[in-house]
């Protein structure tokens, strides 16, 4: 699975605001609402945030049409759905709040590439490619004359219209925006950031995909050593990064390097996200396919049937 900046996704996308301190000077109950909602979606309690998220809505539609805080309220509802794969529900929510800071702030305005970006994401997971590579070339457009050409938003942008790019099978097209947006975040953050990671493996899935396997090896090894140094060994980017080279040693026939890595990634996202997450429903398909082409299938049934079960439950 590669990573949307999202990655950095990844978490919820929506995008903050910095208002002006009059906004700030007195805590209102929108600021109740937003506070309460984003302790809800901390805590995966999905229908209280929820519920927050549209009283907060409700309570700044009360105010001047154009309020930036209308913009944080309607990113946090659909980053919350979101997070859940609740994709059409989320594209209006992005829609609107794509069409407000517009407004706000002019159709030039970097914030306005941070709304073309969390709607091209939403677009992207349903498929709709030209609609989102439309939204990520005019993000990248923005941000690169807003910001230079060398600025972190930048390295996101072209990320993700390369990400774009290779789910339509342009992957010549892809390739250079990959490893531009790698330069330029290994200069800005260092070797190590996990930001230079999730560029490793978003590179190293497109030359999997093109079947260069050695090509691809190297550069999940190394985002997986740096996430586990940066975050932690039971971070669940390093479950994404598990399972990245755990699908390349797959996909490979070699099914002894593939395992550990699924069982390992599998426990981790239990662990860290609950058991019926749809990364988990993830792992568990994968395992299971493994297993199936060791056949085992008596161990890749119950895994199947769960994963199936955790599915159904989310399902809109």
């Amino acid at each position: 699975m590669v990573t949307l900046n999202n990655t950095r996704f990844l978490l919820i996308v929506g995008s903050l605001f910095f208002l002006s301190a009059d906004v700030f000077a007195q805590k209102t109950p929108w600021d109740s609402y937003i506070k309460a909602g984003n302790k809800a979606s901390t805590e995966r309690n999905y229908a209280e945030a929820e519920k927050q998220y549209l009283a907060a809505i409700k309570e700044v539609e009360k105010l001047k049409p154009q309020d930036a805080r209308l913009v944080t309220s309607l990113d946090s509802l659909a980053g919350l759905y979101e997070e859940q794969g609740r994709y059409a529900a989320a594209e209006p929510l992005y829609k609107r709040s794509l069409a407000t800071i517009e407004k706000i702030r002019g159709p030039k305005h970097p914030e306005v590439a941070d709304s073309l970006n969390n709607l091209a994401i939403v677009y992207k997971a349903q498929k709709k490619y030209v609609e989102a590579e439309s939204l990520n070339k005019r993000a990248l457009a923005i941000r690169e004359k807003a910001l230079g050409p060398e600025h972190p938003d930048v390295a996101d942008s072209l990320n993700n219209l390369a990400i774009v790019y290779k789910a339509q099978g342009k992957y010549a097209a892809a390739a250079p925006l990959y490893k531009r947006s790698l330069a330029i975040t290994e200069k800005i953050r260092g070797p190590e950031s996990p930001d230079v990671a999730s560029s490793l493996n978003n590179l190293a899935n497109l030359y999997e995909v093109q079947k260069k396997y050695g090509a691809a090896e190297p550069l999940y090894k190394r985002a997986l050593a740096i996430r586990e140094k940066a975050l932690g060994p039971e971070h669940p980017d390093v479950a994404t990064a598990l399972n990245n080279l755990a699908v390349l040693y797959g996909g490979q026939g070699n099914y002894v390097k593939a395992e550990p890595l699924y069982k390992r990634a599998l426990a981790i996202r239990e662990k860290a996200l609950g058991p019926e997450h749809l990364k988990v429903a993830m792992s568990l398909e994968n395992y299971a396919s493994l297993l199936r082409a060791m056949n085992r299938h008596d161990e890749a049934a119950p895994l199947e049937a769960r994963a199936k079960a955790i599915r159904s439950k989310r399902s809109p």
